[in-house]
């Protein structure tokens, strides 16, 4: 499936899947080496699309954002 047509969780769920293939070691150089490049453009998107929520939220609450720094002073 195409990292676009995922959801977030879709992504993520298939990351956590990636790490764990990794972390037991048992790919090939070749395939360990595609899934750290899967694995990177998944965790681009994933924080890609974290960014655009975060942008949302703020444009849906800027009252609250200003809120938040104040209290951070």
């Amino acid at each position: 499936m195409k990292t676009e047509a995922m959801t977030f969780e879709e992504a993520m769920q298939r990351l956590e899947e990636i790490v764990d293939q990794m972390q037991r070691s048992d790919a090939t150089l070749e395939e360990s080496l595609q899934l750290y490049t899967e694995g990177t453009k998944l965790a681009k998107y994933c924080k890609d699309r974290l960014k655009k929520a975060q942008l949302t939220i703020e444009k849906l609450t800027p009252d609250a954002m200003l809120e938040d720094e104040k209290d951070g002073e």
